[in-house]
């Protein structure tokens, strides 16, 4: 076959949508470290009225196809609330984004791009920050350093080879986002636990976890705490409340209140940490297909993760404490009671925290001093359109 045989088309109808989630599992089918996602959920991400995202944002799928076969996939979208962001936190007026990016091959990569290219320049974008699949929120970033090992839940995996493609289409490095892995097993360093038994004696502090009989208010809570505590990060675009809805109802099945806490200053919450056991090793034993048998397999997991990784996924501590140290002290409290629940509770030996922002000083900060390492590199790029 030839690049001439190359097609490009979006994609329109049942058909082209199922060949579209179907191009990932195929091609990513020979790496051991890929992890199915479940189909259902891949579809609900991509469906207006399924997923809230496409409440506020424009949505373009296209397929490739060499001689007729699928050969690889890209969207392109624009969320109209990055639109609103100030441009010096990168997003920002004419910035388009794309993602669920695949090729087989440079030449379909090349091609695919161009389309998302072109497709975003005809919505009046004038740059593109890439890949984001679909929202900051979800999988952001080409992984380009950790492919030798599964990523953890809610984090993406891709072919080493797609760094040298995309870097060679002129886009250059926007910002670098790191994730941690840390051992569990591991009481923390000295200086950590002062800090921790010291802020245990603060009788304004108190560190809860989660309640589950009150698991809506839980989330506005700690949703709210988020779009507080992120809103000057680098990215930042505001979630919303169908959002804040929405991810409540995908993340209750994985929510364990030992794992999840939530602090406390005189009696309002300021700082919140969540955690995730790690269902991934699930999912990539049932192939991503819940049927016929994967479904019970997942659920018995869900209702009792043993032996379980774990992913800090999210933790924030409200803007008018971030410059304090109290900031680092609710931090580690929440760290050091979580790790403490996911040893005895649940047999974790391992955790990863992130992603973490390069140029996150706090962050990257409590990262070292519990003596965490960096065990993936995520990047985003941009180009001018």
């Amino acid at each position: 076959m030839t690049d001439s045989e190359l097609a490009i088309t979006p994609v329109a109808g049942k058909k082209d949508f199922n060949a579209f989630i179907e191009c990932a599992y195929r091609l990513n089918a020979g790496d051991p470290n890929w992890v199915p996602p479940l189909r259902s959920e891949v579809k609900e991400l991509l469906t207006p009225g399924g997923n809230p995202f496409h409440e506020h944002a424009d949505q373009q799928l296209f397929l490739a196809r060499r001689g007729g076969r699928v050969v690889g996939r890209i969207s392109a979208h624009i969320d109209h609330l990055a639109l609103a962001q100030p441009a010096e936190q990168g997003m920002g007026p004419g910035t388009g984004n794309w993602g669920m990016f695949e090729a087989e091959d440079e030449g379909v990569a090349g091609a695919l791009i161009a389309a998302a290219e072109a497709w975003l320049r005809e919505q009046g974008m004038t740059r593109v920050l890439a890949p984001i699949s679909l929202s900051i929120w979800e999988e952001p970033g080409l992984l380009t350093h950790g492919h030798d090992h599964p990523p953890m839940v809610m984090m993406g995996h891709n072919s080493p080879h797609y760094q040298g493609w995309i870097e060679a289409l002129g886009y250059r490095v926007a910002k670098v986002l790191r994730t941690y892995d840390l051992d569990v097993t591991r009481q923390f360093p000295p200086l950590v636990q002062r800090i921790v038994k010291s802020g245990e004696r603060n009788e304004r502090i108190t560190v809860r976890e989660v309640e589950l009989k009150h698991f809506d208010r839980e989330a506005a809570i700690i949703l709210d705490i988020l779009n507080d505590a992120w809103s000057d990060n680098w990215g930042f675009v505001p979630i919303t409340p169908s959002e804040v809805a929405y991810v409540g109802k995908k993340l209750k099945p994985l929510v364990h209140p030992e794992l999840i806490r939530i602090a406390e200053l005189d009696g309002e919450p300021v700082a919140f940490m969540m955690t995730l056991p790690d269902m991934n090793r699930v999912i990539q034993e049932i192939d991503g297909k819940l049927l016929p048998f994967g479904w019970a397999k997942l659920l018995m997991w869900l209702r009792k993760p043993r032996d379980a990784d774990m992913r800090v996924p999210l933790m924030g501590v409200r803007k008018k404490l971030q410059s304090s140290r109290l900031a680092s002290q609710l931090a580690f409290m929440m760290i050091e009671y979580i790790r403490r629940s996911a040893v005895a509770k649940f047999g974790s030996k391992r955790a990863e925290i992130g992603w973490i922002l390069e140029d996150n000083q706090g962050m990257v900060a409590i990262a070292d001093a519990i003596d965490s390492k960096i065990n993936k590199e995520y990047l985003i790029y941009d180009k001018a359109l």
